[in-house]
């Protein structure tokens, strides 16, 4: 039986939904970012269970299709910016038409309907963050940070970063007091 989990954005969210199932005393085949096979069906007993160990660590069980797609594009941007340090081959648009098999405008849509923000807006915040996180580490140089993050140049990220957060990198570096948001709020 597979339940579809929000929230789930890294290696640690696995290790920890997959504690929390295995403390309730299920038996697990797979744990996957945003979804987690169990070995034997639940009733909806321990389904509600699950979903109170679950809330509190800050998951919740996806119900619909349309919660589990728009997770789905979620998990997969942040994957991409966060967890993989691998250029994007292709285009953003093909990249999830390609691992959600729909039809970019389909899923661009459903996504715009239910977040009330563009696919490619939730793409460029997570993008800045990651900056920010890179910003504040100090260990490789700006045009570096553009590289890793698939900029055409410098000029273009200190463009994007400070329209999205009203300051140029150099001075957001630095303040005394930084302000970055968790993945899960963006």
């Amino acid at each position: 039986m597979k339940l579809y989990i929000k929230n789930m954005v890294c290696s640690r969210c696995k290790m920890v939904v997959k504690s929390a199932l295995e403390t309730l005393g299920h038996s697990l085949l797979a744990v996957d970012l945003g979804e987690v096979e169990l070995a034997m069906p639940v009733t909806d007993d321990e389904k509600k269970a699950i979903a109170e160990q679950l809330k509190a660590f800050g998951f919740e069980i996806i119900n619909d299709k349309k919660s589990r797609t728009i997770d789905k594009i979620k998990t997969l941007i942040i994957t991409l910016v966060h967890n993989q340090n691998i250029p994007l081959k292709t285009n953003l648009s093909d990249y999830l038409s390609q691992e959600l098999h729909q039809d970019y405008s389909i899923l661009s849509n459903l996504f715009s309907e239910v977040t009330a923000t563009t696919i490619e807006q939730f793409y460029i915040h997570q993008k800045i963050e990651k900056v920010k996180e890179l910003l504040l580490y100090d260990e490789i140089s700006l045009s570096e940070i553009a590289d890793s993050l698939n900029y055409s140049n410098v000029a273009h990220l200190s463009n994007q970063f400070k329209k999205v957060t009203g300051f140029s990198p150099t001075h957001f570096k630095n303040l005394k007091v930084v302000k970055r948001k968790q993945i899960e709020d963006l």
